[in-house]
């Protein structure tokens, strides 16, 4: 599981990680767009939140909109598949198109550094802490600041996940 790789860690934007198909994508790509960066698995009680991201991310994505779905087996074995094998489960049964990346460590020794940035008081005051299971989701502004953070009950096709980035997209920073 040594899918990222970090430039530092003073923004969101200074990371790169590598995508499904093992290509390093630079965050600085996302650049004023909203972000919603989810760990997702595939034999999970919530893989049907897959189908929620997917309408969320048609819904939103010609205003500035992006999902970034990674792929971890922290949680009872329940990403134990391959890259490939991911990506070929989520398109043939959830048609996703958002940006996934390679699987990688949501908690534990070998935590993404992505996911230390995402959890940790010093770079995330307001919504830090430990990844509790598959499908939490985290809200980036256009600016790169993480103004949110969703528990996997939380459905991302819910009122209250649609209207903060309805809110957030409307805008203007």
């Amino acid at each position: 599981m040594n899918g990222y790789l970090v430039m530092s860690e003073r923004s969101i934007y200074d990371f790169k990680m590598s995508d499904i198909d093992n290509n390093p994508v630079t965050f600085e790509k996302f650049r004023n767009k909203v972000l919603l960066i989810v760990n997702v698995a595939s034999k999970c009680g919530f893989t049907s939140q897959y189908k929620g991201l997917q309408e969320l991310y048609q819904e939103f994505k010609e205003d500035g909109f992006s999902i970034l779905g990674f792929p971890a087996n922290n949680f009872l074995s329940q990403e134990p598949g391959t890259n490939g094998e991911i990506k070929q489960f989520c398109s043939i049964k959830y048609n996703v198109s958002f940006s996934l990346f390679s699987k990688i460590s949501v908690k534990g020794k070998d935590i993404s550094p992505l996911y230390t940035f995402l959890t940790e008081k010093d770079t995330n005051p307001g919504f830090s802490g430990s990844i509790k299971w598959n499908f939490t989701k985290f809200l980036v502004d256009r600016t790169g600041n993480i103004v949110d953070r969703f528990s996997p009950m939380t459905r991302p096709d819910s009122k209250k996940v649609k209207k903060r980035i309805g809110q957030l997209l409307a805008s203007i920073e």
